[in-house]
This record gives C-alpha cells, sequence and structure tokens, in this order.
C-alpha cells in the first residue's frame, strides 16, 4: 500500500501543508491541501475522497479539486463520509453560497462530484481497498480509518484527544504495519490541547501504551507555530513505541 503524504501538519504557512494523503494514487484520504501538492494531471486521477471529519484543515481543498477536474474526467468524485459531515458539506460547503453545488452540475444525473454516507465500524470497499470507520474523540463527529489491503493494513487516527476503541483495533489487526497518530501541541499547553481534544507528547505517550502490536508508529499534525517545540519533547520523551515524524512529500510503502 503506497501512502504519498501530500500534507501532515495541523495548521497552514509557506512550509506547511494540511492533512492530505494519497493512497495507490487514486483514493485521497482527508483533503486538507491535494491541489496545493499535486499536479492537475495527478488531481484528475483522484476518484475517490474520504474524509475523518469536517474541520477545514481536512476539507479545505476540496472545492478546487473538483473545479480543477470538473470536465476534465470520466465520472464523477466520490466523497465518502459519516452522516453528520455529509450535512456539513451539503449545508456548509457546496451550499451555492460558499462554493457552487458540484453534486448537481452540470446536471442531477451526471454531476462532478457525490456524497455517499458510510456507516461508523462497517468496513466498505475502495476500489482494492478495505476502509473501516472507528469513532475517536474529538471536537466534531470524527473517524479514524483502518486502511486494509490484501497485504496488510495502516491505522490512521485522525484528530484525537485520548480514545480507546482505536487502540482496541489496532490490538486486534493482526496484519497491522503502521500507525499514523497525531500530536499537536507542547506540554506547556496541555490545557489547550484538553478543551481542543488533541494530544500533546505526554498524552501521545499515555495514548501509545494502549497499543501492544509491535508496528512504525508516525506523527502528524504538529501544529506550525510550536513546531522546534514539538520536536524537542517528543525528542526527550520515553514512549513505549519508536515513535517518528512523517516527512511531508514522502511517500511511504506499508
Amino acid at each position: 500500500m503506497k501512502w504519498h503524504v501530500l500534507g501532515s501538519y495541523g495548521g497552514s504557512s509557506p512550509q506547511c501543508r494540511t492533512t492530505s494523503f494519497l493512497i495507490d494514487d487514486t483514493l485521497a484520504l482527508d483533503a486538507g491541501a491535494i491541489t496545493q501538492a499535486l499536479s492537475l494531471e495527478a488531481q484528475r486521477a483522484i476518484n475517490h475522497i474520504v474524509l475523518t471529519h469536517s474541520h477545514l484543515d481536512h476539507i479545505a481543498s476540496i472545492p478546487f479539486l473538483i473545479e480543477n477536474t470538473f470536465g476534465q474526467r470520466e465520472g464523477a468524485v466520490e466523497i465518502l463520509v459519516s452522516p453528520p459531515l455529509l450535512h456539513t458539506i451539503k449545508h456548509h460547503l457546496f451550499n451555492n453560497d460558499t462554493w457552487p453545488d458540484f453534486t448537481r452540475i452540470p446536471n442531477d444525473l451526471l454531476p462532478a462530484m457525490r456524497l455517499r454516507s458510510v456507516e461508523e465500524r462497517v468496513p466498505f470497499a475502495v476500489n482494492h481497498l478495505r476502509l473501516t470507520p472507528v469513532p475517536v474523540n474529538h471536537t466534531v463527529p470524527t473517524h479514524a480509518f483502518l486502511v486494509e489491503d490484501d497485504r496488510g493494513a495502516t491505522l490512521f487516527t485522525s484528530d484525537t484527544g485520548p480514545t480507546d476503541e482505536v487502540w482496541e483495533v489496532a490490538n486486534r489487526t493482526e496484519h497491522l504495519h503502521a500507525v499514523i497518530v497525531e500530536v499537536s501541541f507542547p506540554n506547556r499547553m496541555q490545557a489547550v490541547a484538553d478543551l481542543a481534544l488533541h494530544l500533546t507528547p505526554q498524552t501521545l505517550a499515555a495514548e501509545l501504551s494502549k497499543l501492544r502490536r509491535r508496528v512504525p508508529v508516525y506523527l502528524y499534525h504538529l501544529k506550525p507555530p510550536f513546531l522546534e517545540e514539538l520536536r524537542r519533547e517528543l525528542a526527550e520523551t520515553g514512549f513505549p513505541h519508536p515513535v517518528e515524524e512523517l516527512v511531508q512529500d514522502r511517500v511511504y510503502h506499508f
């Protein structure tokens, strides 16, 4: 399974793009910065987008992707979301005020974009992959995703504070090859992290103590204003598993 890291940060700057992964060239998992990272040709190859939650750093590039590929590809781009997120996308993004409603353009029968609701904990297929949404603990309805092919699985927690079910899923997935987990704020901002339901290095260490499988752990969602402070704290923290920060633009094979 090929994961291209299009954006791996919890905020935006000239050097930091927001959360976006391209899996096996055709599936986007979150869409914070797809159009900033990919050529127009590569954008046209995307046929599905799976979203973890409604925050802007995970959805911001969808309107521009749809516009860039409109009339340039066969068939609609399908966006797969939880029911609450489907409501948000329809009423607050593609609402003809914020952006044109591409679920009706050029017409209802042949739209440029389709929205499909998926149920939490129920696996669904996209191309040759199987994805399972797992609820996590964030300020809006949010799902981690277990992404599987015939060789193995990768678990992406999405944004979360302390949570349990996702680690239970990790522990019972025998063919798990990697975990991607967030860390957002330095330890001195623990109160902010607790309110925002994000992790600091010290709460990340506690979360990783719940992981009983020996698999690589990769970190994403570091906030740009605190990058160096976070990196120092991560290097100084005793984690129960080795951790490694994801590298933006790198392609990983899990």
